[in-house]
């Protein structure tokens, strides 16, 4: 079956491209994408018409350097690099055309290798662990954070790989992140387990999000951040929110009214960064520059086919290189493939691209591609 994905369209998850076409849901939900956007338009430098940020919490940089977060006429938020524009009329082409990569795609016979266990949550180590998609375990100073969880499958989609422990062993948890609304990335059902396995633990997040999860979580201790603002955390941890090249939302008509982005982990002598979703800009360099010596760059991989629908979005195994050069980091940890069907692209291709650039000779610095539960341990 040709699988149509689209984790930014959430509700074509999973669909056959045909079946979905010939279902009601098709017209209601394509209707309002297609005015003005029958194709590409160049992307002319993101002009805000204002900036915003979180009042209460400090901004890392100087305001002539960095004014706040962008908004744009509407009141939207807006990548500070690249302007969104809504892609209707390429929705509609890549559903109507067959994927190049069909056959290649159900011959692939790569899955994601379960490391089982939930020994690292013992450890007292500075840790990494992969979970699986955008979803990571990371405990620096001793203190346990669990970033984008995500336990079973967005909505009309499934799970191709499996968690490597129950989500019942969450337990002891200081801080959730959440980098955005997507629906692979911010799930009901996770964050409502969590917060009833750690009601003390602090939910961390980007501005326009509490009004999504405090529908979900009215008593969660929560704080939300522009890009490049700093948390308030324990001593021990520093947590910054930093941009990425996406969007958000939950359905069609709230584009944009939340803010994405991914983070930066600093504690016990190691900094960790997460990039979320994005496309490849120069907000990697600048996170580079802020925060030199990264010890570990999660950095998606997948999700890029085909380059002309998802480029703005999704950067593809090469960028991610580029963006780990870009930010002078010592280790890159792919993910963001493998787990949930949303592109074009077979599921290993992503791997087997990084470990043909490595290689090459094209990567700078060390590989992990990681099995779901696997550990690495920031700077060794």
């Amino acid at each position: 079956m040709h699988t149509f994905v689209c984790c930014e369209y959430q509700l074509f998850s999973a669909m056959n491209r045909r079946t979905f076409l010939r279902s009601g849901t098709a017209m209601t939900a394509l209707v309002p994408l297609l005015p003005g956007a029958d194709e590409p338009r160049p992307a002319a430098p993101a002009k805000a018409a204002r900036f915003t940020s979180n009042p209460d919490l400090p901004t890392l940089l100087p305001p002539a350097r960095w004014p706040g977060t962008p908004l744009d006429a509407e009141g939207r938020f807006q990548n500070h690099e690249f302007p969104y524009r809504t892609p209707g009329g390429q929705v509609l082409k890549w559903m109507l055309q067959r994927n190049p990569q069909r056959e290649e795609k159900k011959a692939d016979p790569f899955q994601v290798p379960i490391v089982e266990g939930a020994e690292f949550l013992a450890m007292k180590d500075d840790v990494v662990v992969w979970l699986g998609h955008a979803s990571f375990f990371v405990r620096l100073g001793g203190i346990n954070v669990l970033i984008d969880p995500v336990f079973g499958a967005p909505p009309f989609g499934k799970r191709l790989s499996r968690l490597p422990l129950d989500p019942a062993r969450f337990t002891g948890l200081d801080y959730v992140l959440v980098s955005h609304a997507h629906y692979d990335h911010c799930d009901k059902d996770s964050l409502q387990q969590l917060h009833r396995q750690n009601p003390r633990a602090r939910l961390l997040t980007g501005l326009g999000m509490p009004a999504l999860l405090r529908r979900w979580l009215p008593e969660a201790d929560l704080q939300a951040a522009g890009w490049y603002q700093q948390y308030r955390t324990d001593e021990r941890l520093r947590i910054t929110f930093v941009p990425s090249r996406h969007w958000s939302n939950r359905s069609l008509s709230d584009v944009n009214e939340t803010l994405w982005g991914g983070f930066v982990l600093q504690g016990g002598g190691r900094q960790v960064y997460f990039n979320g979703d994005s496309g490849y800009g120069s907000h990697y360099r600048d996170i580079g520059q802020l925060f030199p010596g990264l010890d570990v760059a999660l950095l998606g991989a997948g999700a890029y086919a085909p380059r002309w629908f998802m480029a703005p979005n999704h950067q593809d195994p090469a960028q991610a290189v580029q963006a780990f050069h870009d930010l002078g980091a010592r280790t890159l940890v792919p993910m963001h493939y493998g787990t949930f069907d949303l592109s074009d692209e077979p599921p290993g291709e992503p791997v087997r691209h990084l470990h043909e650039l490595a290689a090459g000779g094209k990567l700078r610095g060390q590989l992990r591609v990681l099995g779901a539960g696997e550990v690495v341990r920031p700077g060794a």
